[in-house]
């Protein structure tokens, strides 16, 4: 099978911050609701959703603070093995060699891996567990 078939939709759009809490204002004054505020080792992180569009935005990686500073797109997987197998399958540019996970994300953790778009763009492939 190939990749496309574990795809159903945008899951986010990843931004580093600089200032969590000032991220979160903004984002709130833009009509954003707060959906998820979680630690991740010492860092933050939240997800803010308006509609159907979420951004995670998080603390404690480098911040390009210029046009570009997307971090990552998230694709949403119900079954991330199987999306695994077929980007390996199709010769995606793997960035993880084994699938990820952050447990303390969501009720029940998140796996995920990612890989590199033609323009070096990172596309995060993610199943919420």
């Amino acid at each position: 099978m190939a990749i496309k078939d574990d795809i159903t939709g945008i899951q986010h759009v990843g931004i580093p911050s600089k200032d969590l809490d000032k991220t979160i204002e903004f984002y709130e004054s833009l009509g954003f609701d707060e959906a998820g505020l979680f630690h991740n080792g010492a860092n933050r992180c939240a997800f803010m959703r308006f509609g159907n569009l979420t951004i995670e935005t998080w603390e404690g990686d480098p911040v390009a603070m210029k046009a570009g500073a997307i971090n990552h797109i998230s694709l949403n997987t119900p079954d991330v093995e199987k999306a695994f197998a077929d980007a390996k399958a199709q010769g995606l540019n793997l960035v993880d060699h084994e699938i990820q996970s952050i447990p303390s994300f969501w009720d029940n953790g998140i796996k995920y891996f990612n890989i590199l778009g033609p323009n070096q763009e990172t596309i995060e492939f993610c199943q919420i567990l």
